[in-house]
């Protein structure tokens, strides 16, 4: 079995290859800032939809 995966290692899709690896080095990044992020900070943001702090403010002519 290795050795036809050894055989066959020439015919790797480079482009397929680079794309899985733009992917994984891209979620990884994220997963970090977000696990980095200020939990206090993403409560914030979190509750930012609800909020009523801000009013809306409706110009009539």
């Amino acid at each position: 079995m290795y050795k036809y995966i050894l055989e066959t290692a020439g015919n790797i899709n480079w482009m397929a290859l680079f794309a899985l690896l733009t992917f994984v080095t891209i979620f990884t990044l994220s997963a970090y800032l977000v696990f980095r992020k200020d939990k206090e900070e993403l409560n914030r943001l979190s509750s930012l939809p609800l909020a009523d702090d801000d009013p809306i403010i409706v110009k009539s002519n």
